[in-house]
């Protein structure tokens, strides 16, 4: 307990820091429950140092640290989302959790504490990382995709129905957006995937090549040139061919990305990638058109599009904004402001024209 006794609003503060501490520790054990190796060391290393800190705060409080307080809200959701789900939407959590401390304005707070909440951050950011690159690349494809769908479609049909047509042209017109944009985006992603595969595969070494590096001519060490063509310097390039030529008169093994193959990586399937983009942009594009299919006319079928696209666009924000360690409500918002934005501009435009013909 400290020499002087904490004022009433020190006490508050003080006891909604432990609560926090405690519930961190625990979220980071929950996260740790669901890994294994480095991993889970580096995630119970960080329970244990929010175990201290919340140590802290029970020997500042004493009497006043019972009964056990409750966390504020955000963390108790924190502790929520992790239970629940475990995955590297909770690292990104977490890490936005890390960033915001409160301890950086408050004069009690110890400094060590304080810089450990700043590194804790920085661990956590790495394990999202770790997080984000192991991620399939065609979920994070469908997400953008979907997006994409969403503010294309609505602003189409948004615009089409303001020019005063029938409800089956509008519907016709959506389907005909979701066709085009799904095969425009399927066509693009296969042709980029496809074109980077073909780039890379002309960076590959020649296989023949490796059976000659047994011919060489040691003393001229041809070898030499290609490590320094694929970016070494003149003395890490002569190290590393005197290294296979002695591994090659003293007849070993030698590996099969002797000529710089390792730091080559794939571009994946193209197939693959075009799928996964049409898949994706079909479903966001079909959500504006729902109404329309089940019949729904004028009005009513704009109102009921809009909020199905509102919903969708929230939740795709929210989900990028998770994936980048951001809040996920602005990005939320943010969504939602660009495609209702795209929606309104395409709807005046639509009424502009509608006028003009009628």
């Amino acid at each position: 307990m400290p020499d002087k006794q904490p004022t009433p609003e020190q006490i508050t503060r003080w006891r909604r820091y432990l609560a926090n501490e405690q519930a961190e520790a625990a979220a980071y054990r929950d996260l740790a429950s669901r890994r294994s190796g480095e991993e889970q060391e580096i995630l119970l290393a960080l329970a244990d140092a929010e175990t201290r800190h919340a140590t802290y705060w029970v020997n500042q409080l004493g009497d006043a640290g019972t009964p056990t307080p409750k966390p504020d809200v955000k963390t108790r959701f924190l502790g929520f989302f992790v239970r629940r789900f475990g995955s590297v939407f909770s690292l990104a959590l977490m890490q936005a959790a890390e960033t915001r401390s409160p301890y950086d304005d408050d004069a009690d707070a110890p400094r060590h504490i304080t810089a450990d909440e700043r590194i804790h951050a920085e661990v956590v950011r790495g394990l999202a990382s770790r997080g984000r690159e192991r991620m399939s690349g065609n979920f994070r494809a469908a997400v953008f995709g979907i997006n994409d769908g969403l503010v294309s479609n609505v602003a189409l049909v948004m615009g089409i129905m303001a020019t005063g047509v029938p409800s089956q042209i509008v519907l016709l017109t959506g389907v005909s957006g979701l066709l085009s944009g799904a095969l425009s985006m399927a066509a693009g992603e296969f042709i980029s995937v496809r074109s980077q595969s073909e780039l890379l595969d002309a960076s590959l070494p020649d296989p023949k090549a490796r059976d000659a590096l047994h011919e060489l001519d040691v003393e001229t060490n041809e070898l030499e040139l290609v490590y320094r063509a694929r970016g070494m310097s003149e003395d890490e390039a002569h190290a590393k061919a005197d290294r296979v030529f002695s591994k090659i008169r003293d007849h070993k093994k030698i590996s099969d990305n002797v000529l710089g193959t390792a730091e080559i990586q794939g571009a994946g399937s193209a197939r693959s990638a075009a799928t996964f983009s049409f898949i994706s942009f079909a479903i966001g594009a079909i959500i504006p058109i729902i109404p329309y299919i089940f019949g729904v006319e004028g009005i009513p079928a704009a109102v009921i599009s809009l909020i199905l696209v509102g919903i969708s666009l929230m939740a795709t924000g929210a989900t990028t904004g998770l994936l980048s360690g951001k809040p996920p409500g602005f990005r939320a918002l943010r969504q939602l402001a660009i495609g209702y934005g795209a929606a309104l501009v395409t709807y005046l435009l639509g009424l502009a024209f509608g006028n003009i013909v009628g």
